[in-house]
Order: C-alpha cells, then sequence, then structure tokens
C-alpha cells in the first residue's frame, strides 16, 4: 500500500475507499485507453475490464507506451493490462482484458450495469454511439474524451443529468469532390488522398480489366485506363518510373493547362508541369509553395531547384527529414522499383496501402510531395490530455458521497497561459434518440416464445403506465419491422427464429405518436426459469413526446382536422435511424468514402 499512501492522502479515506471498491470498464486500449489504464492503476482502481479489438501496429509504438516491438500483431488489450499490473503490483489490482468487440452480444446491458462507470477511449463514432446507448439504457455513467493534435476534451456523461453522445448530431467527415482530387488540389491532403487511393490503385491494385465492364467502357473511351495499363506492364523495366512520371506530372498536367477555362476561376493557380531530366540535373525550378510567406522565402533562398539540402534545424529522424524535390523524385524511382519487383515475384498478390509498409508508404510519401510541388502547395514529411478522464473519474465517485461536486466538462487547449477551459454540462436534449428514451431489460428464451406472446405480454405490463389508453404500436428490431397494426405475420415465429438474440433490443413505436420510443433489451434468461420470459416487477413511466409547438397561421380560414387520432406516424425526427413507412420520392447522390485504416486520420468522402 505504500506505492498508494500519497492518493489515499489527497483522495481522503471516504474517497479512496470507492476508488478501490468500484468496478470500472475501458473501452479502447490505444492512445487514450494506454494512458488511462496506466493513470487508474496509479490512482489506486483495483477491479479494472479493459475492452478493445486491435492488434498492435508498428504506428502504435511512437505514442502507446504499455507496447514494444515484439508486441506487435499482439492484443492491444491483453498486453496493455500484462504491462498496467506491473505499474502497481501489490495494490490488489485486478484487471480483466477482453480481446473483443463492444458490439457483440454478450456486451449487453446487463454487462454494462456491473460497473460503477465507463471510460470511453474509442477512435470511430459508431461505437462510441454504441456504448453511449448501453450506458443511458443501463443508467451508468459515461465518461466521454477523444484528441485531435494538441488538443482534446473530457465530457461526463450522466444518465438524466447531462447530454449524451448522440444529443447533438456531430459535424461530418470532411469531404473534396472528386474534381478537386483529380485536377485542381489546394491541400496537402488532396495530394496525399490522390495518391494513396487513386495512383498507387491505378500502378499496384487490382486490375482494372477485372472491374465493373461500364466503368471500364468508360475508362477506355477516355483512354485514361488504357495509358495507366500501359505503364504498369512497362514498370519493372528500367525507364518505367520514368514513363510513370512523364504521364502523371507532365503529359496529364500539359492536358489540364490545356483547358483555358478550368483555370479562370477566381483564386485557382495553375499547376506547373514537372521536367524528370531538369530535376535530376539540379536545373529545375520549381514554384513557391503558396502557403506562407516563411516557406516562399526559402524557395527564394535555395530550395527552388530542388537540390538544396534540408535546414540545418531539421531533424535528422528519417520520419522528420524534409525532403528536397530531387530526393522525392529518387524516392518514388526507388519505391517504385520495390513495388514492382513485389508484383514480380508475387503476381497473385494485390498490393495495398500499409502505413508500417515502408514501400507503400515511400511511394505515397514521394508522389503527393511531387504533385503537392506540381500545384504549388507545401510538402510534407513521414511523420505527421489523457490525465484529465482519471479526474473526471473522480469527480464522479466524489459527487455520490456527501462532499458532491458539480460534474464539469474539461476542454485542453494551445493557449499557454489558460490551457485547460471547464465549461458547465449542458442538460440533455428533450429530442434526443437515444437518451430520452424508455429502457427495459427482459429476459428470455428466446427458443420457447414467440413475438406475439412477447408483445400481448409487453402490452399488458405496460397497462399501469398507460391508464386508459391502448398501446398501438408497431415492433421493430434495429432496422427491421417485425409487426404493426395491420402485419402480423411473424407473431407466430419464436423469437430465436426472428434471429432476436441476447443484446439485440425490440423496439416498440406508438403508432398515436404520443410516447417515444420503448426499447426492451434482451438479456440472458434465468437458470431453470419455469417462464419463457419475464419483465422487471414495476413497468416504468412512459416517457412522452415533447409537444412540437406550431407557429399560428396569418390565414383566417379554418383548418379542420380529423378527429380520429393520427396512424401510422412518420417516426419523428429524432429517430433517423429507424425505418420510416413514408416511401422516399427522392433519391441521394452516392458517395466514395477513402477511409484510409489509420485511427488517427479523417475519413474523406468524396462527392
Amino acid at each position: 500500500m505504500g506505492r498508494l499512501s500519497h492518493a489515499k492522502a489527497l483522495l481522503g479515506p471516504q474517497l479512496f475507499a470507492k476508488v478501490r471498491d468500484t468496478p470500472v470498464l475501458i473501452v479502447g486500449a490505444g492512445g487514450i485507453g494506454s494512458e488511462l489504464l496506466k493513470n487508474l492503476v496509479l490512482v489506486g482502481f483495483t477491479n479494472i475490464e479493459l475492452l478493445d479489438l486491435d492488434t498492435i501496429d508498428l504506428s502504435n509504438l511512437n505514442r502507446q507506451f504499455l507496447f514494444r516491438k515484439p508486441d506487435i500483431g499482439k492484443s492491444k488489450s491483453l498486453v496493455a493490462a500484462a504491462t498496467a499490473h506491473h505499474f502497481n503490483p501489490s495494490s490488489g489490482i485486478k484487471i480483466n482484458a477482453r480481446h473483443g468487440n463492444v458490439k457483440d452480444s454478450e456486451n449487453d446491458i446487463a454487462w454494462i450495469s456491473k460497473f460503477g462507470f465507463v471510460m470511453n477511449a474509442l477512435d470511430n463514432a459508431d461505437a462510441r454511439r454504441h456504448v453511449n446507448k448501453l450506458c443511458a439504457a443501463a443508467d451508468v455513467p459515461l465518461i466521454e474524451s477523444g484528441t485531435a493534435g494538441y488538443l482534446g476534451q473530457v465530457t461526463p456523461i450522466i444518465p438524466g443529468e447531462t447530454e449524451c453522445y448522440d444529443c447533438n448530431p456531430k459535424p461530418p467527415p470532411k469531404s473534396f469532390p472528386v474534381c478537386t482530387i483529380r485536377a485542381t488540389p489546394s491541400e496537402p491532403i488532396h495530394c496525399i488522398v490522390w495518391a494513396k487511393s487513386y495512383l498507387f490503385g491505378k500502378l499496384f491494385g487490382e486490375d482494372d480489366e477485372a472491374g465493373d465492364e461500364a466503368e471500364l467502357d468508360k475508362a477506355k473511351a477516355e483512354g485514361e485506363n488504357a495509358a495507366f495499363r500501359e505503364v504498369r506492364r512497362l514498370l519493372s523495366e528500367e525507364n518505367g518510373p520514368q514513363r510513370v512520371f512523364n504521364k502523371v506530372f507532365n503529359e496529364d498536367i500539359n492536358r489540364l493547362l490545356a483547358m483555358e477555362d478550368m483555370w479562370k476561376v477566381a483564386g485557382r493557380i495553375k499547376p506547373v508541369a514537372l521536367d524528370y531530366d531538369a530535376i535530376m540535373d539540379g536545373t529545375f525550378v520549381a514554384p513557391p509553395p503558396r502557403t506562407s510567406a516563411a516557406q516562399a522565402a526559402a524557395a527564394v533562398n535555395g530550395t527552388a531547384n530542388g537540390n538544396a539540402a534540408a535546414s540545418a534545424s531539421t531533424s535528422t529522424l528519417k520520419d522528420q527529414k524534409e525532403l528536397t524535390l530531387k530526393e522525392n523524385l529518387e524516392l518514388f524511382i526507388d519505391s517504385c522499383a520495390r513495388l514492382a519487383a513485389r508484383s514480380i515475384a508475387h503476381p497473385d498478390v494485390v498490393l495495398s496501402f500499409d502505413k508500417d509498409d515502408d514501400d507503400t508508404l515511400d511511394f505515397v510519401v514521394a508522389i503527393a510531395n511531387l504533385r503537392a510541388t506540381a500545384y504549388s502547395i507545401a510538402t510534407r514529411t513521414r511523420f505527421q490530455v489523457k490525465g484529465f478522464i482519471v479526474m473526471q473519474a473522480l469527480s464522479l465517485l466524489k459527487r455520490k458521497s456527501a462532499e458532491a461536486t458539480k460534474a464539469t466538462d474539461v476542454y485542453l487547449r494551445s493557449i499557454p497561459h489558460l490551457p485547460l477551459a471547464p465549461s458547465a454540462p449542458v442538460p440533455p436534449n428533450e429530442s434526443c434518440a437515444v437518451c430520452r428514451d424508455t429502457y427495459i431489460p427482459f429476459k428470455a428464451d428466446v427458443s420457447r416464445c414467440t413475438l406475439g406472446e412477447v408483445l400481448d405480454a409487453a402490452k399488458s405490463w405496460l397497462q399501469a403506465s398507460l391508464g386508459e389508453n391502448e398501446l398501438e404500436c408497431s415492433v421493430l428490431e434495429g432496422a427491421r419491422v417485425l409487426a404493426d397494426p395491420d402485419f402480423d405475420d411473424n407473431h407466430s415465429r419464436t423469437l430465436k427464429d426472428l434471429d432476436i438474440e441476447r443484446g439485440k433490443m425490440i423496439t416498440l413505436m406508438d403508432e398515436d405518436d404520443k410516447y417515444r420510443p420503448i426499447h426492451f433489451c434482451l438479456l440472458e434468461p434465468e437458470a431453470n426459469a419455469e417462464t419463457a420470459f419475464s419483465f422487471p416487477e414495476t413497468a416504468p413511466a412512459l416517457a412522452l413526446k415533447p409537444v412540437q409547438v406550431k407557429e399560428r397561421s396569418e390565414s383566417p380560414e379554418v383548418e379542420l382536422v380529423e378527429a380520429a387520432s393520427r396512424k401510422r406516424s412518420e417516426p419523428d425526427s429524432g429517430h433517423d435511424d429507424l425505418p420510416s413507412k413514408k416511401r422516399k420520392t427522392e433519391t441521394e447522390e452516392p458517395e466514395v468514402v477513402v477511409d484510409d485504416g489509420d485511427d488517427d486520420d479523417d475519413i474523406i468522402i468524396i462527392e
């Protein structure tokens, strides 16, 4: 206990006892999760469950300090738990590490109810929303966190008191029109996406001959794929990389420059066709990058010819070295040769980009920088908040004691004299489609009960909350409509037959639009239970939908409304994930999602 003596003195005996006794769940063992687990162990938490689906790769090692090079390929959660245990081995700590998906069926509300609070250290919105919904259903506090570069935030989510993760819509992922990526890039990310998701696939990905016939015909008509197949065929030859360079950075750019109308748009800068021989000879003058005066001055002072060495202040680490134009060209030639050799040695293996694969990474870095140079964009190198979460955990435990404190959102900012910015939490959004619904735990043997039996029993059980009203509803599971007042074909089928199992929810949608959705959360049945299913002893009070206040019409005419209650109305706008029976009259434009697999990067949608 000697190592925890300071923590005990700082927290006091009452709060320290809660720290020792409270079971905690950490979801995610990556960048945030590694630091979070270490902090919890050193503070004195002894009952920790750690869940993560990922395995360790090379790029994790520079920031996820619980992992070492021999751990590459192993489970993040298992390795993190074993390493963190050594930080405080005599404290009686128990870390239950699991390699799995938080969305697996066994991770239901009964499981999450065991924890005093949950701490999210996730890197994707879908998993965050799932954990948020589980915590809302189980009435378990959630501490949400996230980072972006040097910035970050910690948000305590207390059911019924603060807004949840889904109370407000999140901003959409960054998107770039395909014409911007292909013809008029203006930012480094445009060049990187083009290099990784377009050119790499054209040269080393799956052959277009195997693609969709309609797309192939279109590409053939334009002559683009035929040209790429020709240079792809010649890649392994001595001048193969030079032919690729000439096509991409000289012929294609000159073709774009011939389209005069394209460059009449205000603010659009013409690219410069690159000359292979001039770059290798050191006589090519590259346009200065348009991002800053400092970079433009650097180009004038000796880097414009592509031969000048990096600045003396530039880091000598490989991943942080700023390459000259000639060095980028040489890197392109070398990486092309390496990738072509791999394609010849293993013709049946389709190459794909991997940030831990030096050959593919070098190719993308070189191509992106060459393209950035042609379009006067700054080039990039290969290399491109956590303790506050534990403080929020202590605050949650403390507010349950006599020394109640108010929960606070905390933001980490890049302001030296004021790095932490506290903010009062916002109350729940009354229209939230997650935390304002009703959730009911429901134990059932799915092979013994039918949908009709469950529905009839649920209506009868809820009648005490309905009073004299009668619940007329549709029944859904996820996006599936299982039944409604005019469709009862599935009533005689068992839940198992309908693929409804532990961890899933049966949702009742009020046809009169008076009550919010009611979710019956399926749990494992009790051993040797006499009945096929059971509900809690007392039915909860059902949440009402917020009243929509309509503006009064200026028209003096009287609008007649049918006295009968509206049936089969469209679900409220807060439930976009639930299927509407209203037929869509408009179609949305398709989108192409470019996801490079790097958890730290944005997902880019090409519209």
